[in-house]
């Protein structure tokens, strides 16, 4: 995750990351955990794989049914479609509040169609986690974001891909579901909790990202997040729609244009999906002419970040079944870590001897062509990982949606 206006507004941040750097990261304000000395892993929890939508770039090809995601459906008769169990998932938060983790990011599917959701949202908070939710918005009316608030989710991020309906209806397969969208961001607003957009960035709707932002200004959303396509569930059979480094460019320029122009205060603007923004943005800064201390600053936080690839280090996932990934986008037998019906979640991820954790926690070291000799890679760790492994079969080659390969210093 890039936070592009933290950066190129880094003298406040500067300070208050030193602050706040060397507390425990559950004393850490959210928007600085990134820049926390101890790296304790950001939990994306899909709670669910079930649906009220049918995205075309699902990671995890969510549905109304089963079937989608069949490895889903085995285990223990625990729960719906081989999910945790109530009783499970409150012994996983435990465990995690036992090991003081930063955030609990509750995703799916579409979390809110778990009906214990509820339940495992207020144990979080009984436990004294911070919890986030992402969710496509559609089943958040004024009495369900009230309900939200209450127990204790301090964050929900809205999927919005499109600034026009017809744009978004067509990506997540129904009508409707943009109107949906943007009345949840208003019924959040309006019962004081915090929610920003997400959009995730292909051919389809690039070209809307300008007129996104300024939709997300008049409805006050004080966050905005661009998701780079990473080929993970049904983002692997749309996955022609990727967008060329030209592309990306052109949409982080945008995105980099308006962030200096706002105040931090009105919007902070981030992408996923791509450590190389990071490098990108300070090749800009030193083109630019800015002024020396706005790039050592911004070099700063990064350095902070240590690379700005968090999979199996600051960031984990856990799928409905209970399975651990380095992240929500390496849903692969290959990148599993282990299943917490058969070790608990803190037992494996400070297991030295797990042999997917040691790659990732030290993948700069493997990198191989323009990554591997890349002057920059222990600022980005090499870009996405699970990018370079759908193209080339081989987690250590080239991200193929980075052109960058100047030096900065």
């Amino acid at each position: 995750m890039i936070r592009i206006t933290q950066l190129v507004h880094g003298k406040g941040t500067v300070s208050e990351a030193l602050k706040h750097r060397k507390k425990p990261p559950h004393q850490v304000p959210s928007r600085l955990l990134a820049f926390a000395e101890t790296r304790r892993p950001v939990i994306f929890w899909n709670i669910t794989n079930k649906c009220n939508l049918a995205c075309s770039h699902c990671y995890i090809s969510a549905s109304s049914g089963s079937g989608a995601r069949p490895e889903l459906d085995t285990g223990r008769d625990t729960g719906s479609g081989g999910e945790l169990s109530l009783e499970e998932a409150k012994e996983f938060l435990d465990d995690l509040a036992e090991m003081r983790v930063p955030l609990v990011l509750f995703s799916g599917g579409e979390p809110l169609v778990r009906k214990d959701f509820w339940e495992l949202a207020a144990h979080a908070t009984a436990r004294g986690l911070k919890t986030a939710l992402s969710t496509n918005g559609t089943l958040i009316s004024s009495t369900v974001a009230a309900k939200i608030r209450d127990c204790g989710v301090e964050y929900v991020g809205v999927s919005l891909d499109g600034a026009k309906a017809e744009t978004h209806d067509r990506i997540r397969n129904q009508p409707g579901c943009f109107e949906k969208a943007v009345q949840a961001l208003r019924n959040c607003a309006e019962v004081g909790l915090k929610a920003g957009v997400r959009v995730t960035v292909t051919k389809e709707n690039y070209k809307e990202v300008g007129d996104l932002l300024d939709l997300s200004r008049d409805l006050g959303v004080p966050r905005f997040c661009v998701y780079w396509l990473v080929p993970s569930g049904r983002g692997r059979e749309i996955y022609d729609l990727q967008l060329k480094p030209q592309e990306v460019a052109q949409i982080f320029d945008l995105l980099y244009q308006r962030a200096r122009a706002l105040n931090p205060a009105e919007m902070e603007i981030l992408t996923v999906d791509a450590p190389q923004d990071g490098i990108y943005l300070l090749s800009k800064l030193k083109d630019e002419g800015s002024p020396e201390s706005e790039y050592e600053n911004a070099l700063r936080l990064l350095q902070y970040t240590g690379d700005s690839c968090s999979a199996g280090d600051r960031v984990a996932n856990v799928d409905p079944a209970g399975n651990v990934y380095p992240c929500q986008f390496a849903q692969l037998p290959e990148f599993k870590i282990g299943n917490l019906r058969e070790r608990r979640f803190s037992e494996l991820w400070n297991d030295p001897k797990n042999p997917v954790l040691a790659v990732f926690r030290e993948k700069t070291k493997f990198l191989k062509g323009k990554c591997g000799s890349c002057p920059q890679k222990e600022l980005c760790g090499g870009g996405c990982r699970v990018r370079a492994y759908a193209e080339a079969g081989d987690i250590w080659g080239e991200d193929p949606l980075c052109s960058f390969t100047q030096a900065l210093y």
